[in-house]
């Protein structure tokens, strides 16, 4: 019988114990950032060296500049091709999260290490399972949340109509949580759905080969989201809101420090605050992880074990084995010369039973 464990604690074991996964994910997204800045940082210096506006935030931090500078950084030296890098930085990262993500979780159901040759590995073995899992989970998306973000704007409308002030803002944002609420168990499920997968690749089918079937994994992922619904959303959502925090708290004192001379304590902050958001990401993998442990999925079903059969005819014997379970297949092994039964000896053909001996 398998253990139960806290699935709060022992997701933040497993996302500790395999804490170079998460190092790993850290340095890839930072070195993203950091690549895909520099033709921002181009497009910011033309249109801040000989500003005015600049001023206003380097002795502060104004939203007013701010997005003036949005709407005119098609202006800057690399004009349209800034959006293309920037689709290409979007694209970039989906690649490298289908590369680490797979490995991520195949690390936390084995013993493996998580090296960066096991994440790549295993990531590159479950690439095309999980792009199949996103375009499944958008499609779903689109689905579930399209019609409630059409009620939210229709919403939104009403509330403009009828209430101001703080009441307006409340009636708004009890529409945009209902959204959130709903998002996030979609989340949830299809982050199972991802766990599941790759538990299932783990085991092989009847031809000998690991089983690849996403579809397979979407009916146990339901049934033990449902099941355990009320130990594991509200587990999912406090991680959540937890990296929110960490990354609200940390960039609004980051934004505080902009105007001193030094720029280093405001990077780390605000890299102090993403690892953080990171963190919690991974705590609800593992979290999830540990339940799919606990509720596995059912082992694909396999041929049983036929025993010899032999027939009555001592001269023709024939053996069923998973490999000859068709009938066409069967052929008869040769048998040695039969020699004359005696009548000491039982006939080889003939299933004997010593007869019942009464208790003396």
């Amino acid at each position: 019988m398998l253990e139960r464990r806290n699935i709060f604690t022992h997701g933040l074991s497993l996302t500790l114990r395999r804490l170079p996964a998460l190092l790993w994910t850290y340095a890839f997204n930072l070195g993203l950032a950091l690549l895909f800045s520099i033709g921002l940082n181009l497009q910011l210096t033309t249109l801040l060296n000989h500003s005015l506006g600049a001023q206003r935030l380097s002795s502060g931090f104004d939203l007013g500049p701010i997005g003036e500078i949005f709407l005119h950084l098609h202006e800057g030296p690399m004009g349209d091709a800034g959006v293309t890098l920037g689709h290409a930085s979007v694209l970039l990262y989906l690649l490298i999260y289908f590369l680490l993500v797979p490995g991520t979780l195949f690390c936390y159901q084995t013993s493996a290490p998580a090296r960066l040759g096991t994440l790549l590995q295993q990531g590159l073995a479950h690439f095309w399972r999980f792009v199949r899992i996103t375009v499944i989970a958008l499609l779903f998306s689109v689905i579930v949340l399209g019609p409630l973000f059409y009620l939210q704007g229709k919403w939104a409308d009403y509330v403009d109509d009828h209430s101001v002030g703080r009441a307006a803002f409340f009636q708004t944002l009890s529409g945009n949580i209902v959204i959130f609420l709903v998002a996030s168990v979609l989340r949830l499920y299809f982050d199972l759905v991802e766990v599941y997968t790759v538990q299932l690749g783990l085991q092989l089918r009847s031809n000998g080969k690991p089983d690849r079937r996403v579809h397979r994994v979407l009916a146990p992922a339901w049934h033990t989201l449902r099941t355990h619904f009320s130990q594991v959303w509200p587990i999912f959502l406090f991680l959540t809101i937890l990296g929110f925090a960490a990354v609200v708290l940390t960039a609004r004192t980051s934004m505080h420090m902009l105007a001193q001379p030094r720029v280093w304590p405001t990077f780390l902050l605000a890299q102090l605050g993403l690892f953080l958001m990171l963190l919690t990401r991974f705590w609800q993998r593992g979290v999830e992880t540990s339940l799919a442990l606990q509720h596995p999925i059912a082992a694909p079903s396999v041929l049983p074990i036929v025993p010899i059969a032999v027939v009555a005819d001592p001269t023709r014997r024939i053996q069923l084995t998973p490999e000859h379970a068709s009938p066409a297949t069967l052929e008869p092994i040769a048998d040695p010369e039969p020699a004359s039964p005696s009548l000491d000896e039982p006939d080889p053909g003939v299933f004997h039973h010593d007869p019942v001996k009464p208790p003396q």
